[in-house]
């Protein structure tokens, strides 16, 4: 297996779908002669031709609404946005049109596209392209919204997202681009949408996480084993289905939960997290529930080692619930 970044395993990633299904197009601001503003699709134009990986004007409410009548005259559209902070003039396109076109076409229609789209912190982009705003899309029925942490994850699941039937949201954490490497299998394979899994297993204190505060965790939950508290690191991978029997089973092993993300903290996702376990399995909780996420203020630049969370925040969680 190959030793590969997250952004060369999205790479391949599509360059495997892309030989193994000519339905598959790529298109985007700059995705094609320049390979994308992080060299996503970077070499998919010289393979497979201008007419299969091409740029678009500025107008993502144009490059969503392409991909939705591609999806539905039977293409497998891949369009991506830059920065997720730039997807909003869209917003209507993918709400009231792809996510809603199974059902209002009774079953008749399926709108089987991807919008691939690079999200989060990490590497000084200012409040206008560091954002985290997967909640908007989670509370949005009939579009999926996956979230890879890892090389291997990445390729997975946006090979399985290309495949579905149905919209999916594929948010990559930018911060993770390039700051990791992982074994990467070649070829063809997949990781299954809706599933969440098990990072590394712990008995006291269970950490839900996904995207680029897997690391985060991960480093936490050795801090913490250091100091002899059993940590246990849930990749959730997909927000959208939620793999609800994972975290039930995880959070009534240990009894006690801390939740990470970077998006804001009111309404961030972490909530429903919370909310569930409460609704379902709060007889097991020792302590109350705790979200260690980003602050609700606009994204800070100068201060964006402080807005996003890190394994001090999280490590003093961990410490919280295990006193109570």
């Amino acid at each position: 297996m190959a030793q590969l970044t997250l952004l060369q395993a999205v790479n391949d990633a599509l360059k495997t779908e892309m030989k193994k299904d000519d339905r598959v197009v790529i298109f985007g601001e700059d995705v094609g002669y320049v390979g994308g503003v992080f060299r996503a699709t970077e070499g998919l134009q010289k393979e497979f031709g201008e007419s299969r990986c091409f740029d678009t004007p500025l107008c993502e409410s144009g490059i969503i609404g392409a991909a939705i009548g591609m999806s539905l005259y039977g293409l497998r559209p891949i369009a991506e946005i830059q920065f997720l902070d730039f997807i909003y003039p869209a917003f209507d396109q993918i709400i009231s049109e792809a996510a809603k076109m199974r059902y209002r076409s009774g079953g008749q229609f399926t709108c089987p596209m991807v919008i691939r789209t690079p999200y989060g912190g990490g590497i000084k982009g200012g409040h206008y392209h560091s954002q985290s705003t997967e909640a908007f899309f989670a509370h949005t029925p009939g579009l999926k919204v996956v979230i890879p942490s890892n090389p291997y994850d990445a390729k997975g699941l946006l090979i399985s997202a290309i495949r579905d039937p149905d919209p999916v949201m594929f948010l990559e954490p930018k911060r993770l681009y390039r700051s990791l490497k992982g074994e990467v299998p070649e070829g063809d394979y997949t990781v299954p949408i809706g599933k969440a899994h098990s990072v590394c297993e712990g008995t006291d204190v269970t950490l839900f996480c996904y995207g680029a505060m897997v690391p985060v965790c991960t480093e936490a939950a050795k801090k913490a084993n250091g100091q002899g508290t059993s940590c246990e690191v849930v990749d959730l991978r997909t927000i959208t289905p939620l793999d609800m029997e994972a975290i039930l089973a995880a959070a009534q092993k240990t009894g006690r939960v801390v939740i990470v993300h970077e998006a804001v903290k009111t309404a961030g996702f972490g909530a429903e997290i919370s909310a569930l376990i409460s609704e379902k399995a709060m007889e097991y909780m020792k302590a109350p529930i705790l979200r260690v996420a980003g602050f609700d203020t606009p994204f800070p630049y100068t201060l964006e080692h402080v807005y996003m969370p890190d394994s001090v925040r999280v490590l003093r969680a961990i410490e919280k619930v295990m006193k109570y």
